[in-house]
């Protein structure tokens, strides 16, 4: 995994709007489907590069959501569109805000239909990660991208809108899932790209469980940061990075676990780099857990510089200013610019307009020139 070593890299969460052709190719993942997908990719490649983004993706476009992909993916799910699942990952903000919930946000509301794991769960998605990584290596290749990483969820995030009717035990249920997310890992390692591991729901159980209790939440997620660390082994620590966030959707977030709370969960995953929220009104305050955590050796931080909560454009000297500080916390070489959350949760949303979302990866990477030759001088690289 490369380094800020003379400049402050820039990179994203990894969703990115789909564009028109490739929501109206359809579900058929014909051969046209394929075309039109690797078509795609590699113009959301080269659009990345364009804007100035150092370490870029495939926009996610051959999955079907940041999470819910894998459904299609792992057997042992059966889907159930007449039974609603409770949105417990919005914790008491459903309460707290139900008329805005009601009015806005209906499936906070009511609830989403899911699916019931009814079965052995096995990873069944070699095709279709192959595919994903052949198309974003051939686009890095023509468009002259040196760096790529992909996403792949973890396993707090999977079927958060589900239920176990099959293994035993939570802990079987679990690590079940781990054992076949690891599946999907190791082909995007052996590929040669830097896997990046999704983790929104980990963070989001917090404000649900901890109504129970402190300790509820703790042990909830300390096994599946243990069934995480089980999936990774065996993968150097450098080739991996991991994002926690609170989620894309556009709500109050009061429910939202405050890092100093979750950071030393995060920390205990064996990863080379961590991606937080810290763009957002609600979390941008939290620079200051890193004047009391020491972020550890070798490890680099990934702060969210711009966002997608809203559409305004972040000016660049606002984003060189935010970068700076996190530079003098944790030290440049550890830091690079990123993103607080992927700008389309599931393929047929979108956060902000196509054009808005260009424009932020453009303003991160002026901000990044502005706080290089701040934090390096005539030294920064170009």
């Amino acid at each position: 995994m490369k380094r800020s070593q003379d400049r402050i890299l820039t990179t994203h969460v990894g969703s990115i709007v789909r564009p028109k052709a490739l929501l109206d190719a359809g579900k058929q993942h014909d051969a046209a489907y394929q075309q039109t997908l690797k078509s795609a990719v590699a113009d959301v490649v080269a659009r990345q590069v364009k804007a100035g983004i150092d370490v870029v993706n495939d926009g996610e476009f051959g999955k079907s959501g940041w999470a819910n992909y894998i459904l299609d993916r792992l057997s042992g799910f059966k889907p159930q569109p007449n039974k609603l699942y409770e949105a417990v990952w919005l914790g008491r903000d459903r309460v707290r805000f139900a008329e805005f919930m009601a009015a806005e946000f209906p499936r906070g509301a009511k609830g989403t239909s899911g699916h019931d794991c009814v079965g052995p769960i096995k990873y069944q998605g070699h095709a279709e990660v192959r595919r994903d990584l052949e198309n974003l290596k051939a686009a890095a290749a023509t468009a002259g991208a040196h760096d790529v990483f992909f996403t792949a969820v973890a396993p707090a995030s999977v079927g958060y809108d589900a239920s176990n009717e099959y293994y035993k035990t939570e802990e079987d249920y679990v690590f079940a899932i781990a054992d076949a997310l690891r599946e999907e890992y190791l082909e995007v390692h052996k590929a040669g790209v830097v896997l990046q591991v999704d983790d929104a729901v980990l963070a989001n159980m917090y404000d649900h469980l901890t109504e129970q209790s402190p300790q509820h939440f703790r042990k909830w997620a300390e096994l599946r940061v243990e069934a995480l660390n089980r999936a990774l082994a065996g993968i150097p620590e450098d080739r991996i990075r991991y994002h926690i966030c609170f989620g894309s959707w556009h709500v109050p977030h009061v429910a939202d676990a405050q890092l100093e709370d979750i950071v030393d969960l995060m920390l205990k995953v064996r990863a080379g780099a961590y991606s937080i929220e810290a763009a957002n009104v609600r979390h941008e305050h939290e620079w200051y857990v890193w004047e009391k955590t020491k972020l550890p050796a070798g490890k680099i931080l990934i702060p969210g510089i711009i966002t997608h909560h809203t559409t305004t454009v972040e000016h660049p000297r606002l984003v060189a200013n935010r970068i700076v500080n996190f530079a003098k916390l944790v030290g440049r070489e550890n830091v690079m610019a990123g993103s607080d959350c992927g700008f389309a949760q599931a393929e047929g949303i979108q956060r902000v307009h196509p054009q808005v979302m260009w424009a932020k990866f453009e303003a991160l990477a002026e901000g990044a020139r502005l706080a290089s030759k701040e934090l390096w001088g005539s030294r920064a690289a170009a």
